[in-house]
């Protein structure tokens, strides 16, 4: 066996899929990131950080 046939590649056609949000839930991403700055924003006041 070669080296190179040992070592895996990855065309465009054969991507693996990592199951992360789909194209079409750009909306989601938004509500999930700001709903997270919030909750940042209230712990950094409440522990005094600020």
């Amino acid at each position: 066996m070669t080296p190179d046939a040992a070592a895996p590649t990855a065309s465009s056609g054969n991507l693996t899929r990592t199951g992360g949000p789909k194209e079409d839930s750009a909306w989601l991403e938004h509500v999930l990131g700001w709903t997270l700055v919030v909750v940042v924003a209230m712990f950094v006041t409440q522990v005094g950080w600020l």
